[in-house]
């Protein structure tokens, strides 16, 4: 599959990935990034990711196949509107956002007024490193791709937006967007919020000198995620507002398990909870690992 030209808006981690995955298989002739910033513009160069940037959207729009919106969660809305005088007709665009059902809602029929084609995909796959500079080529090698059509989607440009995501050597995987939220609370949005608030607590500058010395790799790897860039996990938490709620408060009802086990001194009960999750996770370990050598 080779598209003429390749939109990629918003060029750092996962968007410059993408560019560098587009541009290694030779999936398109052409591939162009949309940066913000003019100060961008070299780092999309050095970086290799993108036939050309530029900082003129509907320029970058323009003539595009395939338009993947790589920004974050509040600025798509503003974007699919600005870029609809450039969009050529039967385009497809598609995003690679955390948060679907808003997204897929507002974005599918302010795409189709262009007669464009607008089917949400979510990558499992990022890093707590931002920018363009940070971007693999690799970074959507067999990790699942949450692809989401609704009873209005374009079947053919759901089947070439997994086609495409499988010639970046990802497994798409179609879910309903509301579904996909849910279950994303959990398993995403959820770790992030306890490595900020975990980062927020025991690096508190209020803490003792020593503490974060005593901060080793179990810390370390625990928190890694809270690296992350906030504007983007901002807008991540108010989008899927509801469902993290859900999810914090059985977070929270789980470590009060675990709290009075321990106020008790009911030590079968302490080590039962340590040992169902050791046996889960690496139940989960295992099937993954199986899965990605299949």
């Amino acid at each position: 599959m080779q598209f003429q030209k390749i939109t990629i808006v918003g060029v750092g981690l996962l968007g410059g990935s993408i560019g560098l995955a587009v541009k290694r298989g030779r999936l398109a002739r052409e591939v162009a990034g949309f940066v913000r910033r003019a100060a961008s513009l070299k780092d999309c160069e050095k970086a290799g990711a993108v036939d050309y940037a530029t900082t003129d959207l509907l320029a970058a729009v323009s003539k595009a196949d395939l338009v993947i919106l790589c920004t974050p969660l509040a600025q798509m809305r503003s974007l699919a509107q600005q870029i609809l005088p450039a969009l050529k007709r039967g385009a497809i665009v598609t995003d690679v956002g955390s948060v679907k059902a808003d997204v897929v809602r507002e974005l599918e029929s302010i795409i189709a007024k262009a007669g464009a084609h607008f089917v949400g995909s979510h990558p499992m796959a990022g890093g707590e490193k931002m920018g363009v500079l940070a971007a693999r080529a690799d970074l959507f090698g067999n990790v699942i791709c949450i692809v989401t059509p609704t009873k209005k989607s374009n079947p053919a440009a759901v089947r070439q937006v997994e086609q495409f995501w499988k010639s970046l050597g990802s497994r798409p995987l179609r879910l309903a967007a509301g579904g996909h939220d849910l279950l994303i609370s959990r398993s995403s949005h959820l770790p992030h919020v306890v490595a900020a608030t975990l980062a927020n607590l025991v690096l508190d500058p209020a803490n003792s000198k020593t503490q974060s010395a005593l901060c080793a790799t179990g810390f370390r790897d625990t928190t890694r995620i809270a690296s992350g860039s906030p504007e983007m996990w901002r807008d991540i938490a108010l989008a899927n507002r509801k469902n993290i709620s859900r999810s914090v408060d059985a977070f929270v009802a789980e470590l009060k398990k675990f709290q009075s086990a321990l106020k008790s001194g009911d030590a079968k009960a302490v080590e039962k909870i340590f040992a169902t999750a050791k046996q889960r996770r690496d139940n989960w370990c295992a099937k993954s690992t199986s899965t990605s050598s299949e």
